[in-house]
């Protein structure tokens, strides 16, 4: 029997272990196909507290997954199939676990376009994040996918580091709430390209171009742009509870700090409902979790 089971490897995951680990507890982390979490992908971190340079978030994982191990966490480099009400988690190898309190922080994906050079110029062009990356881009035009509220901020943020925006929607309205259209439509530097799809993206080392088609009419032209930013959606890697704890509509754990429906399993980080899905929000969830964990344990 484990004292604590975390069931993914990123930010949120990271900081409660660490934080279980110096309060004298041995919490196992189940790390999941990509260890280190979804930061893993993005080049380099600016915004992270305490790195006035920037950092690979590759580098900033592994640091924290360091800091776990200091600290007596020991990771499992499995992904979970199921977990029950009981608290014993399966994992794909089909070996089992058994656990006083599990922690859930598997994040989520970004749903992709699936298109000819995303995966080449991911992190060379391609990016999911423009708070993340948009400085990156200062001066230079940019193109945004999408018609949500996600895609809309992203534009206007965007808009105050690039010096064009095209806004890419395979509609002709948006889904984002009226005021940020609003917004949105105001703004001289954004203009946006209705009924239209990217298709393909272009480029050598770096992307360079990327090919449109428009959804009416099916005729294609090539728009040169620096960078390309997707925001068509995320997925919350939360199907192996479904059924077991509370979810939202979108799959999202629905948690009331950080305690699910559940007694003893816990959630964490960009996989509940409502988090600012932003790798400090995730730590300070993290460092939350582990407190009240505590709390359960000690009790």
């Amino acid at each position: 029997m484990n004292d604590v089971v975390i069931i993914g490897s990123g930010v949120a995951g990271l900081t409660c272990a660490i934080y279980l680990g110096r309060a004298g507890f041995k919490p196992v982390i189940i790390s999941g196909n990509i260890p280190g979490g979804q930061l893993t992908k993005t080049n380099l971190v600016e915004n992270y507290p305490g790195f006035p340079d920037p950092i690979l978030g590759v580098d900033l994982m592994m640091r924290m997954m360091d800091q776990a191990t200091k600290f007596g966490t020991e990771f499992v480099y499995d992904s979970v199939s199921t977990v029950s009400v009981e608290r014993v988690i399966t994992l794909e190898s089909k070996k089992t676990i058994h656990a006083k309190a599990v922690l859930i922080a598997t994040g989520c994906t970004q749903k992709t376009l699936c298109i000819p050079g995303e995966t080449e110029f991911t992190n060379k062009g391609v990016s999911w994040c423009a708070t993340c990356d948009g400085a990156f881009y200062k001066n230079k035009k940019v193109a945004v996918v999408g018609g949500g509220n996600s895609a809309v901020m992203e534009a206007l943020f965007l808009a105050s580091l690039a010096s064009e925006v095209f806004l890419i929607h395979r509609r002709d309205t948006l889904k984002a709430d009226k005021l940020e259209q609003e917004k949105l439509f105001n703004n001289k530097k954004i203009k946006c390209i209705w009924n239209s799809e990217v298709i393909k993206i272009l480029g050598d080392n770096k992307l360079h171009s990327i090919e449109i088609c428009n959804t009416k009419n099916g005729t294609t032209h090539e728009t040169q742009i620096d960078g390309l930013f997707i925001a068509v959606g995320t997925r919350p890697v939360t199907e192996f509870v479904k059924g077991v704890i509370d979810l939202d509509d979108d799959g999202y754990i629905i948690a009331n700090n950080t305690k699910t429906s559940v007694n003893g399993i816990y959630a964490a980080g960009d996989c509940v409902s409502g988090s600012l899905r932003q790798a400090i929000y995730a730590a300070g969830q993290g460092a939350l979790a582990s407190r009240t964990i505590q709390t359960q344990l000690i009790a």
